[in-house]
């Protein structure tokens, strides 16, 4: 009988087992990956275009160009679209980005024909009416004008343009005025340049006719060439700045600065660091801010790695009092990391963590697409998450205070506080 007020024996892995994709390049230049896996009759296709803001000619053409396609075709409205969805127990997803477009299908492994005919539709055939595009632009105006309320959304924005500078796709938003010039020209000329030559990642339950099926449904698919390049020069100075808001008892602070794509050799190295620092609920920043000085419900540090550039980035929301102590104490963090070696009790909890938080994240075979699709995107090496454990795995003390002194020097980080 299991006696249960033993603890189990801690069994430590390093294995990163993910599915081994199937690929297969259709005549039309669509390329498909199939990732099968999982017991329930469910399935995803996911369709990925090169044509997020990194993309636009015009300010917003890439998200409402999205958003759009599903609101009418040459042969169904927005009612009939979204009924038939629903008729047949599935989900549209349209997740557009600052470098790719994502549109993902949710279906039932026995209801797939009619729903992925649908959404061949949609992607072949698209009309963007008025009516509809000047409903979605109310839509997201209100929302914008919710948001702008919110300190740790302006703080957000404000941050990316402080980085990259208001101009570059990854430093701009969009505003009220960039809403409203927009046309459904604008949205066709986008959807005609840029939504072509997809990848499409295929996970679930997939059964040879699953297979047949999808491949001779998007092998009709009219395919365009190659994506037009797009290259954006940085242009900005980073700055200390703090916007003041009377009405606002919080501030939201930002402090961070742009750093390592993923193909760099020192990627994992930063991203490790960043977990040390406040990447989870045990991590330095998470017990001086939050746990000992009681200044912020939750504070965090991330790596974000774009597809052209990366940011490093802590962020808080904190009593108006509070800014500057809050900045203070995240700089003699950011000081102990490279000139005070990590104990050894210290970096063993992070490092299991991460590697088990990692592990844990592919229980699932979506789960397993999205690293799989990481690095195809990326054009990463195929074992690059083995890779990264091993490189977690045998990191140092010194390695951890090299890699600090190098891209967390406290000098190197930009803030900024709204509120």
């Amino acid at each position: 009988m299991l006696d249960r007020t033993v603890a189990p024996p801690f069994v430590k892995t390093s294995s990163f087992n993910l599915i081994t994709p199937e690929e297969k390049a259709l005549s039309n230049g669509i390329k498909l990956y199939f990732v099968p896996g999982g017991s329930q009759d469910v399935m995803k296709v996911e369709f990925i275009f090169d044509g997020g803001r990194w993309f636009e000619g015009k300010l917003g053409a890439a998200y409402f160009a999205a958003k759009m396609l599903s609101k009418g075709t040459q042969q169904k409205n927005s009612f009939e679209i979204a009924s038939l969805f629903d008729q047949y127990g599935a989900h549209l997803e349209v997740s557009p980005g600052l470098d790719f477009v994502s549109i993902s299908l949710y279906a039932l492994t026995k209801k797939l024909s009619p729903v992925l005919g649908l959404l061949t539709e949609i992607l072949s055939v698209p009309t963007f009416p008025e009516k509809e595009l000047t409903q979605t632009q109310s839509v997201f105006i209100q929302n914008l004008r919710v948001n702008n309320e919110k300190t740790s959304y302006v703080a957000s924005r404000l941050f990316r343009k402080n980085l990259f500078g208001g101009q570059h796709p990854y430093g701009s938003d969009l505003e009220e005025k960039d809403v409203v010039t927009l046309g459904a020209n604008d949205l066709r000329d986008h959807f005609g340049k840029f939504f072509h030559s997809a990848r499409v990642f295929v996970s679930g339950k997939i059964e040879t006719a699953s297979r047949k099926l999808i491949i001779s449904t998007l092998e009709q698919i009219r395919q365009g060439g190659q994506s037009p390049a797009r290259q954006h020069s940085v242009a900005a100075k980073p700055g200390h700045e703090y916007i003041r808001k009377e009405d606002s008892v919080q501030s939201s602070i930002r402090m961070g600065k742009r750093c390592v794509l993923r193909s760099h050799p020192d990627y994992v190295a930063v991203l490790f660091v960043s977990h040390i620092l406040g990447g989870y609920f045990g991590s330095r920043l998470m017990k001086n801010i939050r746990e000992e000085k009681g200044l912020t419900y939750g504070i965090s540090a991330s790596l974000h790695a774009l597809r052209n550039d990366s940011f490093l980035v802590t962020g808080a929301d904190v009593n108006k009092e509070n800014v500057e102590l809050t900045f203070s104490e995240i700089r003699k963090e950011l000081k102990k990391l490279r000139t005070t070696a990590i104990d050894s009790g210290e970096l063993e909890t992070t490092r299991n963590h991460f590697i088990g938080s990692l592990q844990a994240e592919i229980t699932t075979p979506f789960a397993h697409a999205e690293k799989l699709k990481t690095i195809t995107l990326h054009n990463l090496q195929k074992d690059h998450y083995q890779a990264m454990i091993r490189t977690i795995d045998s990191i140092t003390p010194t390695g951890i205070a090299d890699i600090s002194e190098r891209y967390f020097h406290e000098d190197s980080f930009y803030e900024v506080a709204v509120g």
